[in-house]
């Protein structure tokens, strides 16, 4: 047991290594990875389950096994600070989004995925880069929670709102089942497991390890979009490249500027900054692929794919900046404090 809880330490600490490496790997040998696409069946909407929609049902049941009651009690003695997170959530990601799909004259059914990424929730993983990063774990965690909860309405309501330009119609009800499957039932299954089992000695030898899966399972899910939407990547053009880029990075930006502007602290700062930027574009991706009102859409897919792999690689990237600061903070500190004592 102390292995298993040493290797997800591990894969914690190095979760960007790990991912770019299953990444470059995949792209390179997308067989590798292939089984992560298998069909399994399709859901009483149409919906296709696929292999990677256990694999994310069992990342957000990683998560669901982390949260607590306490959890929750944290959210009702901070209501304001997860209701600005959760705004945020859905208000700065979709409408950039938007406004990039304009300002960069993007195909109806790349605009479409464009879109549907920035009305996901926030990604399970951004509970880990928060840790890594001298975040507000539990803020994070509350912002996942509650955005994670909205999402069958708010994602579903977002997407046919902006998409309405997309001359492509879209139905609420397939991405609402889709959610309730892949996110929703996952986390309520674990949180109840916690709440059953959570005091003992077993479980807490086992909770350690859920870091290291979500991670594995992270990577499963980035290896998954390669093997079937790699190939596809620079077909597209550099256009679906640098409408990712900007949309993941100004919302790192424009996170954190709310988090100035709303009187946050510099650990919520960095917490809403990578809750806003890095969504479950996972998530986005597998709606994209097996949800009934995409069928006739495969290239939003594409870009949902490119986001999945690039908010996962510059989300430990960040959390590696923010934590790098914080050690050449801490020693200029140190230093000063020496030169202080020396000259006294």
């Amino acid at each position: 047991m102390k292995a298993l809880q040493k290797v997800s330490k591990f894969l914690s600490n190095y979760t960007s290594v790990v991912v770019i490496a299953i990444a470059v790997i995949t792209f390179f040998a997308p067989d590798i990875m292939s089984w992560v696409n298998n069909m399994l069946f399709f859901d009483p909407v149409g919906n296709k389950f696929t292999t990677q929609s256990i694999i994310l049902g069992v990342i957000m049941f990683s998560m669901g096994l982390t949260l607590t009651t306490e959890d929750f009690k944290i959210l009702a003695k901070r209501p304001f600070d997860i209701c600005i997170g959760a705004a945020a959530q859905y208000l700065v990601m979709p409408f950039l989004a938007f406004g990039l799909t304009k300002l960069l004259h993007l195909p109806d059914a790349i605009a479409l995925g464009l879109i549907l990424v920035g009305c996901c929730p926030g990604g399970v993983s951004s509970n880990i880069m928060s840790f890594l990063c001298g975040g507000d774990v539990a803020f994070s965690v509350g912002m996942t929670t509650v955005s994670t909860i909205l999402s069958p309405f708010m994602t579903t309501f977002m997407v046919s709102l902006l998409a309405g330009g997309a001359h492509i119609k879209i139905s609420g009800l397939p991405m609402f089942i889709s959610i309730i499957e892949t996110v929703i039932l996952p986390v309520g299954i674990g949180f109840i497991i916690n709440y059953v089992w959570g005091k003992t000695e077993t479980f807490k030898k086992l909770q350690p390890i859920m870091p290291g899966i979500a991670v594995l399972g992270l990577s499963c899910v980035v290896g998954g979009v390669i093997s079937s939407q790699g190939a596809n990547f620079f077909k597209s053009g550099v256009v679906i490249f640098i409408a990712v880029f900007l949309h993941n990075t100004l919302g790192y930006i424009l996170g954190y500027i709310v988090g100035i502007f709303t009187g946050m602290n510099t650990s919520k700062r960095r917490t809403i900054s990578i809750e806003v930027g890095m969504q479950n574009a996972g998530l986005a991706t597998n709606l994209a692929t097996t949800t009934a009102q995409f069928a006739n859409t495969p290239e939003s897919a594409v870009i949902c794919a490119v986001s999945c792999v690039w908010h996962s690689i510059s989300g430990t990237l960040l959390a590696g900046i923010f934590a790098q600061y914080d050690k050449i903070k801490e020693k200029k500190a140190d230093d000063a404090v020496v030169e202080a004592v020396e000259e006294a």
